[in-house]
């Protein structure tokens, strides 16, 4: 093959590169369109999450540095750091009032002193220390997520973050929109014989195979739903938005009072105790003096209660110091009863001496006339 016809096909090759490039640039990518829709799939997935976190979340979560004092037991002499975070380990998941709030997590222990101190014969090493605390520690008029799991005529129970306890009360539910429908009964017809057992039975287990576990909702009991729409209380996934307006502790445990009343607050909402008020006896048409049978059967209702409340309240050490004075009491009354028994003892021998006394002197008395007599004739 000669040279220039090996240049010119160079050449020719050449042109043709570069138009294809031209082509290749004029034209849009395929990948990186279908890489752009990945992206903007990918971007509103992850709006989504993130616009249900944003609602999931709250403000109830805090790390506060505390500075404590905590007496370590002398089984821990040789490790205090040991006895402290086991000190720390027991106060995880309580109410702690100085943090006002759940203790869910400690880090960072740092020890305030070089040495520890002991007090004349208590064996304690006292140790003062600083550390993170992570608490749960939600405040009134907070708004809160929860998942219901227990719904009734009288309120609403739902866990928040799985773990902590919240009730409604009916009159925090919006009852002008929502009611309570029943579930069904365990004769209902329409269920058959043991309708509400086997939805109550289809409910355990599908909430144990669930991964949410035991905060599922039952609603063989019955549940929440619109007037109008008969939609269920709640999103899809049973969780449900509320205000916080109260904090209940007991025993180191929290939970919470909620509302989903739009105005929470409003003096409406708080329960309002029965009140009586007396009416003149012209009005009532009973005459004065007459009692109100209404009111004798309320009363005596009320005593008998208190007597049963007192009688469930009375413990142990209560009912062995009654039981002593009781003993105490009758043997009181059996001694009574001895010095009662023996003054009547004392009196009737009194009297049978004075009755022989009496004899004696009579007889004397008559033989001495007999004698007077004799001497006489």
């Amino acid at each position: 093959m000669s040279q220039p016809a090996a240049e010119h096909r160079s050449k020719k090759r050449k042109h043709a590169a570069a138009a294809d490039g031209a082509a290749t640039a004029a034209e849009p990518s395929t990948k990186r369109s279908k890489k752009d829709k990945d992206a903007k799939r990918a971007l509103k997935e992850k709006l989504k999450v993130d616009k249900g976190k944003s609602r999931a979340s709250d403000d109830a979560f805090r790390v506060v540095r505390a500075t404590l004092t905590v007496p370590v037991p002398p089984v821990f002499a040789a490790d205090l750091r040991g006895g402290v975070e086991e000190m720390l380990d027991s106060m995880l998941m309580s109410y702690i009032p100085a943090l006002q709030g759940v203790v869910l997590a400690h880090d960072r222990l740092q020890f305030l002193d070089s040495v520890a101190t002991i007090k004349a014969d208590c064996p304690f090493a006292i140790c003062k220390v600083a550390f993170d605390a992570t608490v749960w520690s939600p405040q009134v008029g907070m708004k809160l997520v929860g998942k219901i799991n227990l719904s009734s005529p009288d309120h609403i129970s739902l866990l928040v973050h799985r773990t902590f306890n919240v009730s409604i009360p009916r009159h925090h539910i919006t009852t002008d929109l929502y009611e309570f429908e029943y579930g069904p009964a365990e004769n209902d017809p329409e269920f058959g014989a043991g309708g509400a057992a086997a939805e109550a039975t289809a409910n355990t287990t599908a909430n144990a195979e669930g991964a949410e576990g035991a905060d599922g909702q039952s609603e063989s009991a019955g549940r929440w739903v619109h007037k109008l729409t008969e939609t269920k209380l709640g999103d899809a996934d049973g969780y449900l938005e509320f205000t916080v307006v109260g904090l209940t502790i007991a025993n180191q445990m929290l939970s919470l009072v909620g509302s989903i009343q739009p105005d929470p607050f409003s003096p409406e909402h708080v329960p309002k105790a029965a009140t009586t008020t007396a009416t003149s006896s012209g009005k009532s048409g009973r005459p004065a003096g007459r009692p109100d049978p209404a009111a004798a059967r309320e009363r005596d209702l009320l005593e008998m209660m208190e007597d049963v409340v007192d009688s469930e309240e009375e413990g142990p050490f209560q009912k062995l110091g009654r039981m002593g004075d009781e003993a105490e009491a009758a043997e009181r009354r059996a001694r009574e009863a001895a010095e009662e028994e023996a003054r009547k003892e004392k009196k009737r021998k009194r009297r049978e001496s004075k009755a022989q006394e009496q004899g004696a002197e009579g007889a004397n008395a008559s033989q001495e006339k007999k004698s007077k007599r004799k001497k006489k004739s």
